[in-house]
């Protein structure tokens, strides 16, 4: 029997943690084609907390050989003798919400330079519908020169990772996988089942597996666009969302979402890609899109409300003080992907305030290059006209906020937390 050696293309959120648990079992290269993330890493450090580095630490080994462990190189050298390759690369949209498949083009490029006879190649970034066999595939064959389903094999098993998630990590979430045929499905399978504790789902299609991913998250970004539309309508009302929610709550088959923003590289991106497919079929997703524009609304919607509980107690938006707690997408995470609170604070410099940004979990050098955003992790001194609760981080609710605001203050808060808001989401 061949002996298992895994190249992990990709080492951000997804293919570190999945990198570090192959290795506790197999020989496994993390491939990057960031140099500085790869020495981070090779160094013993995580920047993005996904995986410990005291863990991180005991995996690492020196260079790429037959022993069991995580070796880390921005080399293609290095990957050339493995023999599975699991691509776990972004799938993000462009400015105007369309899929943008580069970093998958580029990685299925990479493979195809030093992919071989027998070798299957897995996908594990998010896709819409045929994206693995349509588009990447033909891409490994032109570049390697070997034929599909007869010199080399594909599979796809999309992740499930949870940014900033320490109780549903990688292995203690079911994984569903496929492969191209019979046989390199149950080889898929049979590799991730090796690891995953909590089991795995063979899929009957690569197409299938696809799909069942691209719709977990357009689910939840639906579900999270009525609750937010609820709210919008509940506040005109008078009502509190959250204590209509919690009522309704009480029903056994009553869905626990709550309003909130909704960003990051999952749920705010994933239903383009199956909107996008759907045209191309001649379908118009009605009820997919609705949902991404009642969503992608909700960081102006904010900014509009906390300027009108300002107005409504005598405070001129012009030139106010607004500090804004929290940048990330999530709480308790450091990830700044497609975070929708830039929406926020955008629209309140729409204004002339000026907006202070504290956020103890984001890095403040990425924050400026992915926004042109300053922020602090140093804690604000002073009182604001305005505090926008935006993320719920652990540190931000221990918070007395109430220190941060003079006597007509406005105090709101976007994840209906804290008992002293003015206003909540």
């Amino acid at each position: 029997m061949q002996e298992i050696r895994i190249a992990i293309i990709g080492l951000g959120y997804v293919g570190l943690p999945l990198a570090r648990l192959f290795a506790t079992k197999y020989p496994v290269v993390g491939f990057d084609i960031n140099t500085k993330r790869v020495n981070e890493l090779m160094s013993g450090k995580d920047h993005t907390l996904e995986v410990e580095d005291n863990i991180l630490q005991a995996t690492l080994k020196p260079k790429a050989d037959s022993a069991i462990g995580l070796y880390c190189s921005s080399d293609p050298a290095d990957i050339k003798a493995c023999n599975y390759y699991v691509i776990t690369v972004p799938t993000p949209v462009d400015k105007n919400n369309r899929p943008d498949l580069t970093p998958l083009i580029k990685a299925s490029e990479t493979v195809g330079k030093v992919i071989q006879k027998g070798d299957i190649v897995i996908y594990e970034s998010t896709v819409y519908p045929g994206a693995t066999e349509e588009d990447c595939i033909p891409v490994v064959e032109r570049i390697s020169g070997l034929t599909f389903n007869e010199d080399f094999f594909a599979g796809y098993s999309p992740e499930r990772i949870n940014p900033g998630d320490k109780e549903h990590t990688v292995e203690k979430i079911k994984k569903v996988t496929s492969g191209s045929t019979p046989e390199t499905g149950k080889k898929v399978d049979a590799l991730y089942s090796s690891v995953i504790i909590a089991g795995t789902h063979l899929a009957p299609t690569i197409k299938v597996a696809e799909a069942a991913k691209v719709i977990e998250n357009s689910q939840r970004d639906i579900n999270i666009a009525f609750v937010n539309e609820l709210a919008k309508i509940f506040n005109r009302m008078g009502i509190d969302t959250h204590d209509v929610l919690e009522a309704a709550g009480t029903k056994w088959n009553f869905l626990p979402f709550k309003p909130g923003l909704v960003g990051g590289h999952c749920i705010g991106v994933d239903p383009y890609y199956l909107a996008q497919k759907a045209q191309e079929y001649g379908y118009h997703p009605e009820i997919i899109l609705a949902g991404r524009r009642v969503n992608d609304s909700m960081g102006e919607y904010v900014a509009s409300q906390v300027v009108k509980c300002m107005i409504k107690k005598g405070l001129c938006v012009k030139n106010s003080n607004i500090l804004i707690l929290g940048i990330t997408f999530k709480e308790n995470c450091p990830d700044v992907r497609n975070t929708k609170v830039v929406d926020i604070v955008s629209a309140l410099k729409g204004y002339e305030a000026n907006i202070t940004i504290y956020d103890p979990w984001a890095n403040p050098k990425e924050v400026m290059h992915e926004y042109g955003l300053v922020t602090t992790k140093e804690f604000p001194e002073g009182k604001f006209d305005a505090v926008v609760l935006a993320v719920a981080h652990e540190d931000l609710l221990n918070i007395d906020l109430l220190k941060l605001l003079k006597e007509e203050s406005v105090l709101y808060d976007v994840k209906g937390i804290s008992k002293n808001s003015d206003n909540r989401l």
